[in-house]
């Protein structure tokens, strides 16, 4: 059975009938459905489909009880709240009439046609067009292709837009070498500089040296966890590089220094530890905005080549985390203990860059107080070239 099959009348009545996945319940349930005169073949589709849609709700919340998955196509799937800004952006640069280059499931394709753009979504995995399919049925103005996009004449489908989200898994492994992405990150470039808008979604650690020197570059961030990267290009967008920070409740945008994305992110001088030290988000330190946001907040680096600044203010900022430091520590595990104990600090979150710390092990290591009511802020980091431990309490507004 395939997807197909679940998209038919029995399918969708089948998926309808299915309570919510558990694995310990999953022969029982296949058994009880197989009494009741379902095929075994469509069950097993069936219970595989539920369990994929429980994955899903983290990127697609309620939808995805509605939406059909394939295992590769969820993993590769761009969040709900991203695509949504993708199609936001496409919508505001005049995108009519969208290509959507390889679509998998059809995740971004549904943003799109939801913001009024006309999408042609090419898949040539069958399942995965499916499900694209399937996921792309309430919107009119969508079509599902299966097809190879490389063995079409890509000028007669007569899109002004062209979106590319090359494949960047294989045998559930991420490839890392962008030469071999299908299509590669060189081939989607040479397709999209022959559309007047596009989009190429990239692995947010892709090399600067790699991008077209004429795009703008966005690295996006949700709920501080850093997702993918963006290369834009058309006649008026403006090069350079920029984060997008979403949140629950709005985006950020912060624009970085330079017009041209492959330059080098600009290095400041360290300057010693004062009473806060701040994170910024990772789209931020991707986008290679540190050094401008710094300047801005009056921030510096605590040493080189580290990502944590400090400043003498309480800063409340959507491109950072703060804490406030209240002790300065020698990473040695008894003394760390020591302080958290004179503290009553039963809890910690433990950071780290620039150190060879292992935050689980550590953890371990101090033998917390769970019976102690506080918590705080382990923050692992060279100051002066050498390790130390910066116990803190997280800024709250």
């Amino acid at each position: 059975m395939h997807i197909k099959d679940l998209a038919t009348a029995p399918g969708q009545q089948l998926l309808a009938e299915l309570p919510a996945y558990d694995s310990a319940q999953v022969f029982s349930l296949h058994d009880q459905l197989r009494k009741r005169g379902f095929d075994s073949d469509l069950i097993s589709a069936a219970l595989t489909q539920s369990r994929l849609r429980a994955r899903a709700t983290e990127k697609f919340g309620d939808s995805a009880a509605q939406m059909l998955f394939t295992a590769a196509g969820l993993e590769q799937a761009t969040r709900a709240s991203i695509a949504t800004a993708h199609a936001d952006f496409l919508h505001q640069h005049g995108a009519q009439k969208l290509l959507d280059f390889g679509c998998g499931i059809g995740a971004d394709a549904r943003s799109f046609a939801a913001a009024g753009i006309s999408v042609t979504a090419i898949e040539k995995d069958g399942e995965a067009a499916a499900a694209a399919r399937h996921n792309l049925a309430a919107f009119p103005t969508a079509r599902v292709i299966e097809a190879d996009a490389n063995d079409l004449d890509l000028a007669a489908l007569g899109a002004d837009t062209i979106w590319i989200d090359p494949a960047r898994r294989a045998a559930g492994k991420r490839i890392k070498n962008p030469a071999h992405w299908q299509p590669s990150l060189e081939h989607a470039i040479a397709l999209a500089q022959r559309y007047p808008l596009s989009g190429i979604k990239v692995a947010p650690g892709i090399d600067y040296a790699l991008l077209p020197a004429s795009a703008h570059v966005q690295w996006i961030s949700e709920t501080r966890a850093l997702a993918e990267a963006v290369i834009w290009m058309g006649a008026d967008i403006k090069p350079g590089r920029s984060a997008l920070v979403i949140t629950p409740d709005r985006r950020y945008s912060y624009q970085a220094d330079g017009e041209n994305p492959r330059h080098p992110a600009e290095m400041l001088e360290p300057a010693p530890l004062a009473e806060f030290i701040y994170e910024p988000d990772p789209a931020i330190i991707r986008a290679g905005a540190i050094a401008s946001l710094a300047k801005a907040q009056q921030l510096r680096p605590v040493s080189a080549q580290i990502a944590y600044l400090t400043g003498a203010d309480p800063i409340f900022s959507p491109f950072l985390s703060g804490f406030r430091i209240q002790e300065v520590l020698k990473p040695r595990p008894k003394i760390v203990q020591a302080a958290l104990r004179s503290h009553g600090i039963g809890r910690v979150e433990i950071k780290k860059r620039g150190t060879a710390l292992v935050p689980e092990e550590y953890r371990r290591q101090l033998h917390l107080d769970s019976s102690l009511p506080g918590s705080a802020t382990l923050i692992s980091t060279p100051l002066a070239g050498k390790p130390h431990i910066l116990l803190c309490s997280r800024l709250q507004k």
